[in-house]
C-alpha cells in the first residue's frame, strides 16, 4: 500500500460526522429492528412494535429518531401513519453488520465467499 496515498475521507470531512450519527442511531437495537422491518415497505407502529417487541410509545420515540435522520419516512393513510425505510444505506449497514455478526457468532469466516451478495 502507498502510504503516501490521500484517504477519500479525512478526519475532517463533515460526512465522518454524519457517519458517525448514523451508526449511533443504528447501535439501538430497536432501531435497528426497525430499520430492519421497514426496508419493504410501509407498516404501522402497532405491527412494527408487535414484530421489535416493543410498545406502540417506545417504537414511536424511536421512528421519530429514524425520521429526523433521514432514515425512515412517514406516510399517512386517513388517521393512521406508516412508515417505511429510505436510506438505502443504512439498510446496506444494518444487513452488512446483521450478516458479520451471524458469521461470528457460527465460526465461520467474516469474508464473503466470491459471488456471495452482501445485502
Amino acid at each position: 500500500m502507498d502510504s503516501t496515498a490521500t484517504p477519500a475521507i479525512t478526519p475532517e470531512d463533515a460526512d465522518v460526522a454524519r457517519a458517525v450519527r448514523v451508526l449511533a442511531l443504528l447501535a439501538e437495537p430497536t432501531r435497528f429492528r426497525i430499520i430492519l422491518a421497514t426496508q419493504y415497505g410501509p407498516m404501522s407502529v402497532n405491527h412494527l412494535a408487535d414484530i421489535v417487541e416493543r410498545s406502540p410509545a417506545a417504537v414511536s420515540q424511536h421512528l421519530a429518531k429514524l425520521r429526523a435522520a433521514g432514515l425512515v419516512r412517514r406516510e399517512s393513510h386517513g388517521n393512521q401513519a406508516f412508515y417505511s425505510a429510505v436510506d438505502e444505506h443504512a439498510i446496506a449497514i444494518a444487513h452488512a453488520v446483521a450478516m458479520q455478526a451471524e458469521h461470528h457468532a457460527d465460526g465461520t469466516s467474516s469474508q464473503h465467499h466470491a459471488g456471495e451478495n452482501p445485502t
